[in-house]
């Protein structure tokens, strides 16, 4: 969904608005600098499960009931989603109290991250902003992407529809205002897609010439 080169693998990432996902885990497995931040991480490994149960089952059946707005190719099916999204959410909780420790899970949220300019190479947000277009204004995704740029080189952003229902109306007046101020924004393809429509991601760089570089 992010279009990871071995480049991209090879420098320091931090990944924004995680939640119970796996990224931190596998790509630490493999040797790579990941740092994982969501104010989820302020619970406990057994409540994060608990919340975990507590909606499988509505994320399942949310899948059936809008299955024609998927594309059913990674997952062949709302069940079979639901059995891959809960063995991700089990390895995050096994490396999860580990991870916290070494301070690679941060209690942490956009638009404002406790983090250092420039720590990073790249900031990633998945299923977050522009997926929650009724709840966050534009003037919140620029805040969040413009922070993410002040922590990374380079911040991506996928996919870019709301929830259900097609491309997020927040799109083009957010690319519109960071160019505006300077940042180098565009919307690039991915070779992945499960939301109809959703292979695409915004990829945004800092002005000046750290950020000049494709």
């Amino acid at each position: 969904m992010f279009a990871l080169t071995p480049e991209d693998l090879s420098g320091r990432i931090v990944d924004c608005a995680s939640g119970p996902a796996s990224f931190n885990a596998e790509l630490t497995a493999e040797g790579h600098n990941v740092t994982s931040c969501d104010p989820l991480y302020d619970l406990s490994a057994h409540e994060i499960h608990s919340r975990i149960e507590a909606t499988f089952d509505t994320l399942v059946a949310s899948a059936r009931a809008a299955r024609d707005e998927f594309v059913w190719r990674e997952f062949t099916s709302p069940e079979h989603l639901g059995e891959v999204r809960m063995r991700v959410m089990q390895r995050f909780l096994a490396d999860f109290p580990e991870g916290l420790q070494a301070g690679r899970y941060r209690v942490d949220s956009l638009p404002h991250l406790d983090l250092r300019d420039g720590e990073f190479d790249l900031a990633l947000c998945s299923a977050f902003l522009f997926t929650y277009t009724e709840l966050f204004s534009v003037d919140f995704h620029v805040a969040a992407i413009e922070e993410m740029c002040r922590v990374a080189v380079e911040a991506r952003v996928f996919p870019l529809l709301k929830g259900y229902g097609g491309p997020s109306p927040h799109l083009r007046p957010v690319v519109g205002r960071l160019r505006d101020l300077g940042y180098r924004a565009k919307v690039r393809k991915v070779p992945y897609e499960f939301q109809r429509g959703g292979d695409e991601m915004l990829a945004v760089r800092k002005p000046g010439p750290v950020g000049s570089r494709e």
